[in-house]
């Protein structure tokens, strides 16, 4: 009889302004404060996909890279649609967006406008979201699994 051992699984870490997409099963690590991290799984296929992101906008200047929501979003999609995941067949969790540093100037908002970033886009998309577990004052180690569209979340005490 073989047995399954924690080494027969495999995982990858995702750093921000990085995304991944697999079509087999992989457990995906990343920890997340203000960042936000958009899983999107195809019901059908069986493809998974995430992202994570430090800033909610391009503003058009340097590169257009993950590191921004909206990049990170359309980037994403476009790469579930490129391993043959049709945009019906998708749904959406997001984690993160929290405010994590103590400061008294809010001036900046970057947890929230990366939550609202990926509400918006989604809903443009048209892509259901089933789960969320946004905002807050404290971060989020999330494992998503690639497979099953399963995400397994424990919060970062300060």
């Amino acid at each position: 009889m073989n047995k399954l051992t924690a080494t027969d699984i495999e995982t990858f870490y995702l750093y921000p302004s990085a995304m991944a997409v697999y079509n087999r099963k992989v457990l995906v690590h990343t920890i997340l404060g203000s960042c936000v991290a958009v899983c999107l799984y195809d019901k059908v296929l069986n493809i998974g996909g995430i992202n994570h992101y430090m800033l909610p906008l391009w503003n058009g200047e340097g590169l257009s890279t993950p590191k921004y929501g909206n990049v990170a979003i359309d980037k994403l999609i476009d790469k579930m649609l490129a391993n043959g995941s049709r945009k019906e067949h998708l749904v959406a969790k997001i984690f993160g967006g929290g405010e994590v540093l103590e400061t008294d100037f809010k001036g900046f908002n970057i947890g929230p406008r990366n939550i609202e970033i990926a509400r918006h886009m989604l809903k443009e998309y048209k892509i259901p979201v089933l789960a969320q577990s946004t905002g807050g004052k404290l971060g989020r180690k999330i494992v998503f699994n690639t497979q099953s569209g399963e995400v397994m979340q424990r919060f970062i005490m300060k």
